[in-house]
Order: structure tokens, then sequence, then C-alpha cells
């Protein structure tokens, strides 16, 4: 039996890897990003769409039309231009960016989550993915505001839309991801990629085997929320 997946982001990075590793051979998917994607598969539909714009939501659910969705991955997130950085602070950075990562990481994601919930609801055994950040987590060490501000965002939308689809029964989780190695593409084998990176990054297959486990669950159960640091990582 085939499944119907949408996932965001997918011209490069997690988003690639997550249509490579996740779907199954039968099982339609449509990506979602700005810039054409490398994928040449007959089960494969590209969707062109920039988050940025709040007309985004409408554009995919005309395209989706009546479809139902078994798996909506929300793989979306944009940072500050100088974030990570010693040169980051947060009084210089641009209202035009702050707005921006709003619309993105926030808004975009209200948007398209109530324009697709019908077409989840549609489905057997549902679920929604949103891939959120440890900036999101409580007491973090990271100094980026607006970001954090976005993926804490994230955590309340699960919370609350928990309550309103739990009568459909439709799971709804985050990732809660530290520093992925997204350098690396997800047919390098693990071990290489721990080498490579200095067993600094989470490798790529460890998020889809993450996400491979929600999707595994029986509709009588929701994962509310993963938390997935670097082994290093001591920002958290």
């Amino acid at each position: 039996m085939s499944n119907t997946c949408l996932i965001y982001g997918v011209s490069k990075g997690l988003g690639k890897a997550l249509v490579e590793g996740v779907p199954g051979p039968n099982d339609v998917i449509y990506g979602v990003s700005r810039s054409k994607p490398p994928f040449e598969q007959s089960n494969f539909y590209w969707i062109q769409a920039d988050l940025s714009d709040n007309q985004s939501a409408n554009i995919i659910k005309n395209t989706i039309k009546q479809q139902p969705i078994n798996t909506l991955i929300y793989n979306v997130g944009i940072w500050e231009k100088l974030a990570f950085s010693d040169k980051y602070q947060f009084e210089t950075s641009d209202d035009i960016e702050i707005l921006n990562m709003i619309q993105t990481n926030i808004s975009a994601c209200l948007l398209n989550l109530k324009a697709l919930l019908p077409n989840l609801r549609l489905a057997k055994n549902s679920k929604i993915i949103l891939i959120g950040s440890t900036w999101g987590l409580d007491n973090h060490k990271g100094k980026e505001v607006t970001f954090s501000a976005t993926k804490y965002a994230l955590r309340g939308i699960i919370q609350s839309l928990r309550e309103t689809l739990r009568e459909d029964k439709i799971a709804i989780s985050i990732l809660n991801l530290g520093y992925l190695a997204t350098e690396y593409p997800l047919s390098l084998p693990v071990d290489d990629v721990i080498e490579q990176s200095g067993g600094q990054l989470i490798p790529l297959q460890d998020v889809v085997s993450a996400v491979r486990f929600i999707l595994s669950t029986s509709n009588a159960t929701c994962v509310k929320e993963i938390t997935m640091p670097a082994m290093m990582d001591e920002n958290v």
C-alpha cells in the first residue's frame, strides 16, 4: 500500500535526506522548496514555493488539492545572517531579517498546517513532524534571539495543536535537533561521517531513523518530542 508524503525544504541537507531515506518505494512524494531539488524519479513531485511569501500555503494546497496526506514533515528553519558566530548581536539584527524569519519559521508553518489538515484527516494514521532545534529548548546557551524564538514557537504549536488533533487520531511531533552533518550525503556510511566530522555532528542517518520510528507507531500513540543534540554538544 502506498502513502503520500509532503516534505518541506527538500533541495538540500536534511530535507533531501528525508526524501531519500523516509518514503517507501511505492510512496508518492511531494517536495517543497524554492530551488529545484536533484530528484529525477517518477514518484516525486516538486512544488516550487517560497515560504517567506504568505501565499505559499495556497500554492501548495492548490497543487495537492484533495489528495490524502499520510506524512507531513515541516523541515524549515532560517537563521540570522551572523548566527552561530562571534559577530552576532541581537541589537544589530536587521528588522526585515527578523520579520522574514518569523514569517518563514512560524507564520508559514501555521498557515500550511491550517490549509492541509483536511488532507491529513483523509489518510489513515497520518503524522505531522516539525523539525525543531535545541535552540527551542529551555535554558540552552545559544545567543540567537529570533531563531530561538521561532523554534520555541514550534513547540507551542505541537503542544496546542495536539489537543485539536486528538479526536482525529493525528499525531503531531517535533524533533529538537542539534548540529547536523548536512554536508555529508545520506549515502556516506555513518562511521565515515563520524570520522570526517570529528564526532561533533549528528549523522543524517540518525535523524532519518528517528523519523522512521515516529512513522512506525500506531494511531494509539503520540510521540510528542524527541530531543537529539550531538553527543559532544555542550549548548544544552
